[in-house]
């Protein structure tokens, strides 16, 4: 899953955005059991990266339902 940009998420619509989030939980959880378990991570990055996207994604979510509110 590559990392979004704020404007490549405003082109979603909510639905895809609720899609995108679990995708990334999926991932952010794979992640975390790799690191808990010793291994090391491909990208030591990647986990504050996804961290990061995911609490984007959820304000660009709130942000639209209060427009469409």
């Amino acid at each position: 899953m590559a990392i979004l940009k704020a404007n490549e998420i405003r082109e979603l619509s909510l639905e895809e955005m609720q899609e995108k989030i679990v995708e990334m939980k999926k991932e952010l959880m794979k992640e975390g059991v790799n690191k808990a378990t010793g291994g090391s991570p491909s990208n030591p990055g990647k986990i504050q990266a996804l961290k990061r996207t995911i609490a984007r994604v959820l304000t660009i979510m709130k942000e639209k339902e209060a427009q469409n509110a």
